[in-house]
Formats: structure tokens, C-alpha cells, sequence
């Protein structure tokens, strides 16, 4: 019975210490109370179907739990190549980032080398470039329609903004570098130039891109936010995300554009969690330093937005 032992010690682990494992067992069985303290007391084994039960319930993954090698076991997200997709991705990862934050002690880290998909979600049309950029570039295929004939409907926000929700409730600490504005920024001149952004609306998610860093600013400065961001110039960030909770870590490793594969994997979780630590060791806290240096990030931010501007405003003199 060891290996029933590992497996109710790792559910365990799961489980608040005010909540009783014999309950929690009932419950997700639908058995009684009895039946559940036989199979904690190991007068009686779990069947496989109640094995597999668990395992899906508390995310727990056999193959990681009782064969230690280098293997590691992940999901990923769904592929994107639909608007009809992108919806289910977003309701996706918005009940499944709640579930792993829906602990007091949660935190999320992010090595931001695009900026948090997050800050793309509250409604305006920065958030609606992104879906077009994200399916035009996801999708190949996809028929190329000018930004203003592109059409989302209300129940894709309604998922955003529940993202966002997440997002802003739980401890964050992001990690930035110079070039983390550097795609959206390119995004938006590479469809202007391309014939499917007209000059109005490029203006507008430029000042939209500028709206967004003086929300960040303002979320650095203010005390007790649970929000941290840090200042890296030594190394390139990934958009690796990380989440803290309950003493259990789960890693978010892209790989494509909002393809992500997700693993709890101890080892190579734990591993992640040094390196974001030591990330922000050799980072400077935007948090804690004083508004010298804030403005001079922010400002540089700034600057690089105003270039993207005065670059958009000399091709239309030129066409002029």
C-alpha cells in the first residue's frame, strides 16, 4: 500500500490544513464516509477509475508521482486557428488560472518579453488589435480583413475581462527589460504599412500603448498593491509564467504565440522558481526605487512610443 500512501500524501498536499482529507475523498468519490477512511487507512486500495478520478481532480500526475525519471508529463492549451477557439482559450485559462490562485499566499510571476497579455483585456481597442493580431498570426489561412471590418462579440470580452479579474486579484511580480513594448509596437506599424490599419486607428492604439504604461507606473508606485515589477537588463525574458500556491508550483512554458504547455513537475517547477528569484536578485524593483529611476524606465517607454508615432505621422506626410 506505499504507493496509495504517496498518492493520498500528494492530494493531501493540495488540500488546506483545515480541511479533512476523509471529507475531501467522500466527496469526490461520491462514497461514504466509511468506504473514504478505509482507503485513507489503507484497509482498502483505490480502483484505477478512482485513481484516475483523483488524479484529474487535483491535477496530480501519475507518471511525475511513482516513475522518477527525467520525463516530464504536460498539457498544453488549445491551438488557436478560430475566433470560436480563442474564446475557448480564454475561458479555459481563466477558470484554470483561478483555480490555481484561489489561495491567500498565491503569487504569480511573469518574465515579461512581451507585455502581460493581461493588460490587453479591459474592452478598448488595444484589446481588440490583439485578437486580430493573434488570429492573423496563428492562423495563416485566416482571410485578411481590414481591422475596422474586424468583429468580435460580447461574450469574447466577457472572458477577457474575467482573465484580467484574475489577474489583478492575486500577488503579482513581473519581470520587464527594454524591449518588452518592442512587438506591440511593431505589430501596430507592420498592419498600418500593411494596408489593414487605417491612420486614426493606429494613432489610437499607440495612445492606447501609452494609457497602459501610465497604468503600470501607477500601479508600481502605490504601496501594498501585491503588484512588484522589476527591471532586468542582463538577460532576455521568455514570457515564462509561473504560479505559487498552496506550496505547490506550476509552470506555463510558451511555445507558439499564446500556446503554452503546463506542468507541475516538482523538480523542473522548483528549478523555474530559482531562476525567477534569482532573475529578480539581478533585477532592479521599480517598487522600491525612488522616482528617479521610475520615470527614466517609463520615460524610455515613452520615447519609443512617440518615435513609433512620429515614424506613422512622417509616412503620412510623405503620401501627402
Amino acid at each position: 500500500m506505499e504507493s496509495q500512501g504517496l498518492f493520498l500524501k500528494a492530494i493531501r498536499k493540495q488540500l488546506p490544513k483545515s480541511v479533512s482529507l476523509n471529507d475531501e475523498i467522500a466527496f469526490v468519490l461520491n462514497i461514504s464516509y466509511d468506504a473514504a477512511h478505509r482507503r485513507i487507512s489503507s484497509k482498502s486500495k483505490f480502483s484505477l477509475e478512482e485513481a484516475v478520478q483523483l488524479a484529474n481532480h487535483y491535477n496530480i500526475s501519475l507518471d511525475n508521482l511513482f516513475f522518477k525519471n527525467e520525463k516530464v508529463v504536460i498539457e498544453k492549451t488549445i491551438e488557436i486557428e478560430t475566433l470560436h477557439d480563442m474564446l475557448q482559450y480564454f475561458k479555459k485559462s481563466a477558470e484554470q488560472i483561478q483555480q490555481l490562485t484561489n489561495y491567500p499566499d498565491a503569487a504569480l510571476f511573469y518574465s515579461a518579453k512581451d507585455i502581460p497579455l493581461f493588460y490587453f483585456m479591459d474592452g478598448t481597442i488595444l484589446s481588440k488589435f490583439k485578437a486580430y493580431v493573434w488570429l492573423n498570426l496563428l492562423n495563416p489561412n485566416q482571410p485578411r480583413v481590414a481591422f475596422e471590418n474586424f468583429v468580435i462579440d460580447e461574450s469574447f470580452m466577457e472572458h477577457m475581462l474575467k482573465l484580467k479579474s484574475v489577474y489583478e486579484n492575486v500577488s503579482v511580480k513581473e519581470v520587464w527589460n527594454d524591449t518588452t513594448i518592442n512587438s506591440s509596437l511593431q505589430q501596430i506599424l507592420y498592419f498600418y504599412e500593411a494596408g489593414l490599419l487605417n491612420f486614426k486607428a493606429a494613432n489610437a492604439l499607440f495612445k492606447d500603448l501609452k494609457r497602459i504604461m501610465d497604468l503600470i507606473k501607477d500601479k508600481c508606485s502605490k504601496a501594498d498593491s501585491g503588484f512588484s515589477i522589476y527591471y532586468n537588463e542582463l538577460i532576455l525574458l521568455n514570457n515564462n509564467v509561473l504560479i505559487r500556491a498552496n506550496d505547490k508550483l506550476t509552470m506555463f512554458v510558451p511555445y507558439t504565440l499564446l500556446g503554452y504547455f503546463i506542468t507541475d513537475h516538482e523538480d523542473s517547477c522548483k528549478n523555474v522558481y530559482e531562476f525567477f528569484n534569482q532573475q529578480m536578485v539581478n533585477s532592479k524593483s521599480l517598487n522600491q526605487s525612488g522616482i528617479k529611476d521610475q520615470n527614466l524606465f517609463f520615460n524610455r517607454a515613452i520615447r519609443k512610443i512617440d518615435y513609433y508615432i512620429d515614424r506613422l505621422n512622417n509616412q503620412v506626410d510623405i503620401q501627402f
